[in-house]
């Protein structure tokens, strides 16, 4: 059986407007996740679980990359990636420092099952359609990873909001540092991808929760409204410049295997 092959990769091009963006959804999956559980947790099931599979089918489905629909998958993703890192905490009791080790360790394991699988596992090369249900794999666990560490350094090692913001966005800025000084640019992409995670929803906790628990106080029913605006209007600027998807097409693609 032999996989799809897509003409171009199916993510956008990484530049500013990308992490902005990813920073957004990281933002949004926290508040819209809190919010919607304050409201039903089933209900918050149901939406969570329904955007996070309907889009990611769309995602899958489609054999080019258009920012919205990317996009809403990656923000299905950071609501659904809030739910199941928070379960086993709700449901077990288990601190969120464990939940970040297992979440660790499915994250190194799956790194390596795709980079033994395909050769690499950098996202210019999400040219077939095995290689895309990896990198997919590879989000979810991303989000999970980043909602327990968030959690952990703000609720199990007691800094709060404010101070885990300084921490993440000083270490957001290291794998930079280390890819300037020679760090594989593919091992820089993920661990920042994984610290957007926390940054902001840390951000976004510390904006939207009471005063009397380290926030801001501006609700966070007005934080999660304000974040899907702002998301609807960059990802409307990428749709309609086209920007992302140009970097996207001049990168060279590698060769592929065409095994299922």
């Amino acid at each position: 059986m032999r996989t799809r092959v897509f003409p171009a990769p199916k993510v956008p091009a990484v530049f500013v407007m990308f992490w902005v963006v990813k920073l957004l959804t990281t933002g949004i999956g926290e508040t819209a996740s809190d919010y919607l559980g304050s409201v039903s947790i089933p209900l918050a099931g149901v939406i969570g679980i329904g955007t996070f599979g309907t889009a990611l089918y769309l995602q899958l489905k489609a054999d080019t990359y258009h920012p919205v629909r990317y996009w809403v998958t990656v923000l299905g993703v950071a609501l659904f990636g809030t739910m199941i890192a928070d379960g086993p905490h709700v449901a077990l009791g288990t601190p969120y420092w464990f939940d970040s080790i297992v979440y660790l360790v499915l994250l190194c394991g799956l790194l390596t099952w795709w980079r033994r699988s395909e050769g690499t596992i950098s996202v210019h090369s999400i040219t077939t359609a095995r290689r895309e249900r990896f990198y997919w794999g590879v989000v979810l666990l991303t989000f999970g990873l980043g909602t327990a560490v968030g959690d952990a350094t703000a609720i199990d090692f007691g800094l709060g909001f404010t101070w885990s913001i300084v921490l993440f966005a000083v270490l957001i800025v290291v794998p930079l540092g280390l890819w300037k000084l020679g760090l594989n640019v593919t091992v820089a992409f993920w661990a920042s991808y994984v610290l957007t995670r926390p940054l902001g929803a840390s951000i976004a906790d510390w904006l939207g929760k009471p005063t009397h628990d380290g926030g801001v106080g501006w609700g966070i029913g007005p934080v999660t409204l304000v974040g899907l605006l702002l998301f609807a209007a960059f990802v409307t600027y990428l749709a309609v410049t086209h920007s992302d998807v140009d970097h996207a097409r001049s990168v060279e693609r590698e060769p592929v295997d065409s095994r299922s």
